[in-house]
């Protein structure tokens, strides 16, 4: 073969290789963008999943006493009890 020949040759394997190269990465950047917007986007009500929870969900279903006498000073009816008596 032709040296002039196996250097067209050369050219064109190395500029078929540079173009999948770039279509290959150009891809997978389209591909990380998307996921980075979609993970990235605003979460809207009921559609995100909340990781973790109570360790005993229990203890919630009825209140203590120290939780009620809060509850009655937030809401000010402790300052009513104390002005009746």
């Amino acid at each position: 073969m032709e040296p002039e020949t196996t250097q067209n040759i050369s050219y064109i394997v190395g500029a078929l290789t540079l173009a999948l190269m770039v279509w290959l990465i150009s891809q997978r950047a389209m591909k990380n963008r998307m996921s980075m917007l979609s993970d990235s986007a605003p979460k809207v009500a009921g559609e995100d999943t909340l990781e973790g929870g109570a360790r005993n969900p229990q203890q919630f279903d009825e209140p203590d006493d120290d939780a009620l006498d809060e509850m009655a000073k937030l809401l000010g009816e402790d300052d009513d009890s104390d002005a009746d008596s």
